[in-house]
């Protein structure tokens, strides 16, 4: 999905002199679009290992591959290690497996992108019995998020300077959230919420995940704020495939606009490596668009926003701390 507005300022080349050698990167959702690019992307600025985390093995494999076949990561990196991992995001026990296997495998972890994501239109729910957009954008990646931090914590005090998580965010929040218009009920959780079929809009979810997304991002910035960056970016409107499961009456209008209007992956993918490499320690609990720190939904940003941020964030740690109880010191 994309920026409110159809205006879009280019996305300068990222600087000369980043360099992430010698790092350790996860991508989730790295197997294809912004993900793969990104990944693309941290390799040439010398990655030693990236980790794929992709739901399907095949499809990981083959991006890993792809990787390391091409000829810009062949020539300015071909020692990089690229794996593929497994990591189905509509699943809080797959999430748990894939962040055991990185504890028990990973030594170092200097940067998580929180990637993977998708835009869902019909009412689903996920394998762990939310509703699929939210399980999918959201809920597992802070179980995720929760699970390595001790590791980003560890990595950061050995390298002396902070570890990185970057969510790819989006502008949807400031315009198409439901969150303003249809306050949440003082007697519904938030949780139950988006979990309510009467609440779904397939036009709006994708909106309301992200604006979750920015105040998980909050809160986990509060976590180690002086080890580790938390920020949420918004890569705009990009040549990508994520309106695959649009209905046809938005599909075709949608494509013709991200062809005519629509950043490259490359320049998409720029804005995450941005925020996840170049950005700096005031980008912490920050949303970024074009690059620059930007409010975000306003909602977030007034009291009524705040208690918000609080409910939700208790609710979703107990909720992760049901599949590992060791997550509930984070409550």
């Amino acid at each position: 999905m994309s920026s409110p507005t159809l205006a879009q300022p280019p996305i300068p080349p990222t600087p000369g002199d980043a360099n992430v050698s010698g790092k350790t990167i996860i991508v989730t959702g790295g197997n294809a679009g912004l993900g793969f690019d990104a990944a693309r992307q941290f390799l040439t600025l010398g990655a030693s290992r990236i980790i794929l985390a992709c739901r399907s093995m095949q499809k990981g494999r083959d991006a890993a591959s792809a990787l390391c076949a091409h000829p810009t990561v062949k020539t300015t990196n071909p020692d990089a290690i690229i794996d593929a991992f497994e990591l189905d995001l509509d699943d809080y026990h797959s999430g748990l497996c894939f962040s055991n296997r990185v504890k028990a495998e990973v030594t170092e972890l200097d940067i998580l992108l929180n990637n993977g994501g998708q835009v869902v239109m019909d009412y689903e729910k996920s394998k762990s019995g939310h509703e699929r957009s939210m399980q999918v954008n959201c809920y597992t990646h802070l179980l995720i998020s929760l699970e390595l931090l001790p590791l980003l914590r560890s990595t950061a005090a050995a390298r002396g300077t902070p570890s990185r998580i970057t969510f790819t965010g989006s502008a949807t929040q400031i315009m198409q959230n439901t969150l303003s218009k249809q306050p949440i009920s003082p007697e519904s959780t938030v949780l139950g919420h988006f979990d309510d079929e009467a609440n779904f809009n397939k036009l709006y979810r994708y909106a309301d995940s992200k604006t979750v997304v920015n105040a998980y991002v909050r809160r986990l910035a509060a976590l180690a704020p002086s080890e580790v960056i938390v920020n949420n970016a918004c890569p705009g409107l990009v040549r990508t495939g994520i309106d695959k499961n649009l209905p046809f009456y938005l599909k075709l209008p949608m494509g013709l606009i991200r062809q005519s209007t629509g950043r490259t992956v490359e320049e998409g993918a720029r804005t995450l490596v941005y925020a996840a490499v170049v950005a700096g320690p005031e980008t912490n609990g920050k949303f970024l668009q074009h690059n620059q720190i930007d409010p975000g939904a306003d909602l977030l940003n007034t009291p009524e926003g705040e208690s918000f941020i609080g409910k939700l964030w208790k609710e979703s740690v107990q909720d992760v701390a049901a599949v590992d109880p060791a997550l509930e010191s984070y409550t």
